[in-house]
């Protein structure tokens, strides 16, 4: 994989199972690298837990760790996540308020939405398999 093709984040392991790792990553906003972010204070980062499919027998809790996934999943899942409910929810707003008038279209607009991520919901573990990071030891 082309490292300008990959996205990379560095974690600590927290757990290790017999299929899966846990680890813990810092996730930064664009802002937190940003000289000037202690005056504007819109910086932001949050710590998040990502599981790890597969068997890591040289792995150890604590161990720092690099986790790697490819920019172009990345892109399918903001589209999934992002692009395509937006699109979804104004065409069927957009239809709803022509038929049957705003209060109709923002209802049909907000169900279609649930519905949407209701699938992708039912859908996690397709969906998680697709869009895997793998583990590479620091």
């Amino acid at each position: 994989m082309n490292p300008k093709e990959t996205i990379r984040h560095k974690g600590i392991v927290e757990h290790i199972g017999t299929e899966d790792c846990h680890v813990r990553i810092l996730q930064a906003s664009a802002c937190s690298s940003c000289s000037a972010r202690q005056l504007c204070r819109s910086s932001e980062s949050k710590e998040k837990v990502i599981e790890v499919k597969g068997h890591y027998p040289t792995l150890h809790v604590g161990d720092p760790v690099t986790l790697i996934g490819s920019v172009r999943q990345g892109l399918r899942a903001s589209v999934l996540a992002y692009v395509l409910p937006l699109v979804l929810m104004l065409a069927v707003l957009f239809a709803g308020t022509y038929l049957g008038g705003e209060g109709l279209g923002a209802l049909a607009a907000l169900l279609t939405l649930a519905l949407y991520f209701g699938v992708l919901y039912l859908m996690r573990d397709k969906l998680g398999k697709e869009f895997a990071f793998k583990i590479k030891e620091s």
